[in-house]
This record gives structure tokens, sequence and C-alpha cells, in this order.
């Protein structure tokens, strides 16, 4: 983890059309953390999936990511400034921040100095949030071939860091007090394209496609059509997400019973 990982530039676009939104009540659920609604940092932000449930929370979101590419393709929103920039070395100013949020990417990062670096910017009682999702669920025998795709086909080409997605971060220590999470989950309503091009946003396919010369989705796209039924048919689409919240620093007097 000692180096910037882009595993998305190249596919950008596909990133910001095809990955799914968060639920709103997470982010509701989040901002009644913090003692003030000031500032929410967003690290490695990608193409800003989080942004939206953040800015109509909070006055002001930076949004940082070290890829330009994903930056173009995030949603503009008055209230958010987009910086280029590794969540190591943010450049915002010391207790500056109420909430950081990184949201499916924390698996990615120098944990060590992310988190020196959280420390670093968060306000009294600022919290930090990481969440993630793994396979969606929508039909038992597509979630069945989607799982045999995911850890057979495209299986061995998985960066070695997307193993803390498979035990949902839960080997990931955070030197921060855990906060508990009550269950949230993103909800879609999908057509069988939508699906297909969410897989070619996985890291997993591209790095197959380059080592192989062959576009593993060709293939899995006749079974899954099988499977899904008529080309225009639409099904819900859910993920379950595994969160990791902690208060970065105690709160001042006053405000201690949310969380």
């Amino acid at each position: 983890m000692s180096g910037f990982q882009d595993h998305f530039s190249d596919r950008a676009d596909g990133y910001a059309k095809y990955r799914p939104g968060y639920p709103d009540s997470l982010f509701e659920w989040l901002a009644g953390l913090v003692p003030s609604r000031g500032c929410a940092w967003d690290c490695a932000t990608g193409s800003g999936q989080a942004v939206p449930g953040l800015a109509h929370r909070f006055s002001l979101v930076i949004a940082t990511d070290a890829s330009p590419d994903q930056l173009r393709h995030a949603p503009r929103l008055p209230n958010v400034d987009y910086r280029i920039a590794r969540a190591e070395e943010c450049g915002l100013e010391d207790g500056s921040v109420d909430l950081v949020t990184v949201a499916q990417a924390l698996h990615w990062l120098d944990h060590p100095r992310f988190f020196a670096e959280v420390g670093r910017v968060t306000k009294p009682g600022g919290v930090l949030a990481a969440w993630m999702y793994n396979m969606l669920e929508t039909d038992p025998p597509i979630d069945q071939a989607l799982r045999r795709f995911y850890s057979g086909t495209v299986g061995p080409y998985w960066p070695g860091d997307r193993r803390y997605v498979d035990t949902e971060y839960r080997t990931i220590p955070i030197p921060f007090p855990a906060i508990a999470a009550p269950a949230f989950a993103m909800e879609a309503e999908w057509s069988l394209a939508h699906l297909i091009g969410y897989l070619r946003t996985w890291s997993a396919v591209a790095r197959c496609r380059q080592a192989t010369g062959v576009d593993p989705v060709v293939d899995f796209s006749g079974e899954l059509a099988a499977l899904w039924g008529s080309t225009g048919r639409v099904r819900l689409v859910r993920w379950p997400l595994s969160l990791r919240v902690a208060r970065v620093r105690p709160p001042e007097t006053g405000f201690g019973s949310r969380a």
C-alpha cells in the first residue's frame, strides 16, 4: 500500500455511470454523529458517489482523489470543492473537518499514514466513517453465477488489497474508538445491460482482460442473459453495506450523547 493504486482512471466514465449510489439514511445518520455540520472530507471520492448525500447536510464538502480522470466525472454542486490529492497527504488544515468519509476505498489506502492524516484534520468530536460493499444480491441463481465469476473467472486477478473487502474491513485496525453502526443497504432497479456495465468497472475484470487479451464479461454475459429473463426486464439489486465508524477526537463538553 505504499503507492497510489490507480485501478479505475482508465474507465472513470463507466465507474460514474454504473456504480450505485448510497442510501440517504446513511448520510442522515452520519451527520447526526458530529457536533457541527461545517465541513466533510470525502476521501478517495472517485467519481463522487458519496458527494450528494454529504453536500445536502454539510456547508462545505471537500472531495479529494488522486485521479484527475475520476474527478472529471464527479457531480458539480455549489458547496463541493474537488481537489486532486492523495488520502495520506490531503492538504487540509489542522482541525478543520467534522466528518471524514471513505466510500469503497479504504482497502486501497496506506492505513497508518491515512489514519494519522485523519487525526490531524478532524475537529473535536470529529468522526471517521469508512464503508464498503461486496457482492450484490438479486435472485439466487444470478447471485450464484456472480459469485462463481467473482471468485473463479476473475478471482486470480483481484489486487491483493481486495482481501480487506472480502473480510468486510474487519481486519483493518482503526486506531480510534469505535461507534456501533446500524444496518444500511444500497438498492437499485437495474437492467441486464446496467449489470454488465457494472461488471466492467471491476478492477479484476480489467486486469484479466489486460493479462489474457480476452474480455471475461463477453462469455459471462450470455450466461447472465439466460438467467435474467427478457432483455428489457428490470430487477431489484441490493448491496448490504459494511461500516467502520469511529470517534477520532473526543467531543467538547456538552456533546457526548449521540454516539
